[in-house]
């Protein structure tokens, strides 16, 4: 009976503030409508600047910028956070303290991007130059000017790189506290403001950056702002992430290409070899076959399994928009596949193909691994199960060209490098009072189900806000699941940055 109570209590609670909540959402909406022009020149300006996470430069160039975003919105103590150098990119820092607040929120996104090939991209965009569309692409929509009356409909997308991920957030962020004040609102719990420049990058100097400044970056929940709503369109929390390697694989054959006539039945063929090896990996119903690849998985908990049970399927729908046959692994569903560590293959080379296709036997073949990690893995002892396969597959591996001595010695030759950057994977119990408190906000900002997912299928370095700063953290993301983010023609739908900005305000107003 008690317990019982104790549940019926907390479905009031959460009721209270529900209603409480949509009404300030409403306001905050009110606030992003009367100022989407604004919003939108302000979101354009910074599209404009390069952010691709290789060119420091620029990166300085967005983090100066989003500080007079922040300044501009009366947020105080702006400043760059640097690692132990300042030869290395910041991140971006700045803090609301609200009197008599007795916990602190952290928002988080970050303002670098993924490389760009222009030629990849659709000819009538170029990638740093932000163009507003009527639809998507594959939707057959049209450019149009940005409307000078400020009136935008929510299916019109704009293009360009940085635009979903994740400038998105940095500006749903900024522009929800901008909508809190000018409604007039208050928030109850201290706000702060982290925008890293590396996360495309692995977050290379983010641990130096939170361990110098752990006092100042003190919280009760990291939120973080990054990723797609659910395929379903419907808004979902992300209670995890996974973790991020990558192994580099180079096979070698003989030292010269050769005539495939001449040569071929004889000379063994490096793309031939590397094909076997990696079919070697996994077995026809898709799961890997490395020896202790699943060993260490931390299992979901009840309610963590009883919230995957509720996600809506998109399996059938996404198949269709993907012109896909069966899934991989054909007896899990997409959401459960995402809770299991996986090994990819990003990209495959050996010879020419097409117009530059040649009768010849390549001399190496290449391959880059992508391994996927979820809580229990660790990424470097990932990385030696996968290389302790290969070795049993006879291979000699090095780190180096092979030396002829090597040659005359070994028929099996890779070269394996191996990421030293790779990024475990973090998770926060659904069963927190604050998570709850969390759950219960975005709720107030929409009358769809909101997903609850143990677990994103991509990665982010929360692991870290954990191991320096003891932190609990919590994704909430608002880009639009077809927003080919990584890829050619980025883009977000202005309704999800709308929506954005009403999600992340309703989190700023936590009761």
């Amino acid at each position: 009976m008690k317990k019982l109570n104790h549940t019926v209590l907390f479905l009031i609670l959460a009721t209270q503030v529900l209603s409480a909540q949509s009404t300030e959402s409403l306001k905050i909406r009110k606030q992003t409508q009367q100022n989407a022009k604004v919003i939108i020149r302000e979101f354009t300006d910074f599209l404009k600047i390069p952010n691709v996470a290789a060119n420091p430069i620029s990166l300085r160039e967005n983090a100066n910028f989003i500080m007079g975003m922040m300044t501009n919105k009366g947020i105080n103590n702006v400043q760059l956070l640097e690692g132990k150098t300042e030869d290395t990119t910041p991140a971006v820092y700045g803090e609301v303290l609200v009197p008599g607040a007795k916990q602190t929120l952290i928002f988080y996104a970050h303002y670098d991007g993924q490389p760009v090939n222009p030629a990849q991209w659709d000819k009538k965009l170029t990638p740093f130059t932000p163009q507003l569309f009527t639809a998507s692409l594959d939707k057959n929509g049209t450019s149009i000017p940005f409307p000078q009356d400020g009136k935008y409909n929510g299916e019109w997308r704009i293009y360009a790189r940085g635009a979903s991920d994740d400038k998105a957030g940095v500006d749903a962020i900024l522009n929800a506290y901008d909508a809190i004040k000018k409604s007039g609102l208050k928030p109850t719990y201290n706000l702060k403001f982290f925008f890293e420049g590396e996360e495309e990058e692995g977050s290379t100097h983010l641990d130096a950056i939170l361990e110098k400044n752990a006092k100042l970056l003190t919280s009760d929940l990291w939120i973080i702002c990054d990723g797609p709503v659910h395929q379903s369109g419907k808004k979902q929390l992300y209670l995890g992430v996974r973790g991020d390697t990558n192994l580099d694989l180079t096979v070698y054959a003989s030292k010269r290409p050769l005539h495939s006539g001449h040569y071929g039945n004889w000379a063994p063929n490096p793309a031939m070899m590397l094909a076997e090896l990696l079919a070697s990996m996994k077995e026809d119903d898709g799961r890997v076959s490395i020896k202790g690849f699943y060993d260490d998985v931390i299992p979901l908990s009840p309610s963590e399994k009883a919230a995957l049970l509720e996600v809506p399927s998109v399996d059938a729908q996404m198949k269709t928009e993907l012109g896909m046959g069966n899934p991989e692994m054909k007896d899990i569903s997409l959401s459960e596949a995402i809770n299991l560590p996986s090994l990819n293959i990003n990209g495959i080379q050996s010879g020419n193909v097409g117009k530059m296709a040649s009768n010849q036997i390549p001399t190496t073949a290449t391959a880059v691994l992508d391994l996927r990690l979820v809580l229990g893995n660790d990424w470097k002892r990932q990385q030696q199960k996968v290389i302790d396969h290969i070795k049993g597959q006879g291979y000699f591996v090095t780190t180096n060209d092979p030396t002829d001595q090597e040659r005359a010695t070994y028929p099996k030759i890779i070269k394996i490098i191996a990421n030293p950057n790779g990024i475990n994977a973090q998770r926060t119990s659904m069963d927190l009072p604050i998570i709850k408190k969390v759950i219960a906000a975005v709720k107030a900002t929409t009358n769809d189900q909101v997903v609850l997912q143990p677990t994103m299928g991509g990665s982010l370095p929360l692991y870290l806000f954990e191991k320096y700063l003891k932190a609990n953290t919590i994704s909430v993301p608002i880009a639009n699941h077809d927003n080919n983010q990584h890829a050619e023609n980025e883009n977000i739908r202005l309704q999800n940055l709308f929506d954005g900005i009403e999600t992340m305000g309703s989190l700023m107003l936590l009761k």
